[in-house]
């Protein structure tokens, strides 16, 4: 009996259970729920096949989108003072900041880049959600300064991309200088001439949309983003209101003027082509042909 026990049974055992499935194959939507395979996922650029709600990628995935052919030259960024409040919570920053630099491998929560996008050679500065919330502190202020000033000394566009939670709590004030810092070198950049257009992502908020988020030629916006200063729970406490259905998303806001335009995730790289080539060739569209006289010549 122990024989069949503990040698037959596990053998049989063995070749009718099933293989074990790894997890991270299959990918549960946070809008509708579905399940959605890896790889269909992966095709369809973080975009839910049944309902076509956008998930938030990497900031190394945007650039890739984002740029023609996926290749850009990453732009070294200016060191800055780490912990000059020496901040602690729960953890210190200095602790949360090593943590946030193991998972990601990014020294902070910005990546400036320059490349083609519809031909047109760009700056690009984009948040990573992923460092602590995208989170605008000292290294990210420096990110868009730096990024605006190489779009003067190139004579390029400058496009930013955020994705944040707002200011970092963990620099104090030091953070919130940074809207005002980055306010002027957005202005550096209006007053060349030079085009200013901002992606907002999900989410964008807090600090970030009360400076330079809000301040672009041009806003586009990616289908179902939350964009907003304080969050729809925050509010309705303080108003005791019901706010509308929709509010703060991408869709909700151009109804209201606030965006130019909501575009998905594919077409992004074509809509911010045709509007750096349409600011930046200011000829016509298409071919002069001359009319002819209705009266002819005698």
């Amino acid at each position: 009996m122990n024989w069949l026990t503990n040698f037959v049974r596990p053998k049989i055992q063995q070749l009718v259970r099933p293989k074990d499935v790894p997890d991270n194959l299959w990918v549960k939507c946070p809008s509708c729920e579905q399940m959605v395979f890896h790889r269909e996922l992966e095709k369809n650029l973080h975009v839910c096949t049944h309902c076509g709600h956008h998930m938030r990628i990497a900031v190394k995935k945007r650039l890739e989108l984002l740029f023609d052919d996926g290749k850009y030259k990453r732009v070294e960024l200016p060191r800055v003072a780490e912990d000059p409040l020496r901040f602690k919570d729960l953890k210190s920053y200095s602790s949360r900041l090593r943590d946030a630099r193991s998972k990601t491998g990014e020294h902070d929560a910005i990546i400036v880049a320059t490349g083609t996008i519809g031909g047109v050679e760009t700056v690009v500065a984009a948040f990573d959600f992923a460092f602590m919330g995208g989170s605008m502190g000292m290294a990210v202020g420096e990110g868009i300064v730096t990024a605006a000033e190489l779009a003067v000394v190139q004579d390029a566009p400058l496009v930013v991309v955020p994705a944040s939670g707002g200011a970092r709590m963990q620099e104090g004030a030091l953070s919130l200088m940074q809207m005002a810092r980055t306010t002027v070198a957005v202005d550096k950049v209006k007053e060349k001439g030079l085009p200013y257009i901002v992606l907002l992502t999900d989410p964008t908020t807090g600090g970030v949309t009360a400076s330079f988020a809000m301040l672009g030629d041009i806003h586009v916006a990616e289908a179902g983003a939350v964009i907003g200063f304080a969050g729809a729970r925050v509010i309705e406490s303080t108003i005791r209101q019901k706010l509308p259905e929709g509010f703060q998303k991408a869709e909700y806001l151009r109804e209201h003027g606030m965006v130019d335009i909501v575009a998905t995730r594919q077409e992004l790289p074509g809509v911010l082509g045709n509007i750096l080539n349409l600011l930046r060739h200011r000829g016509p569209a298409g071919q002069v042909v001359p009319l002819r006289s209705r009266f002819p010549a005698e």
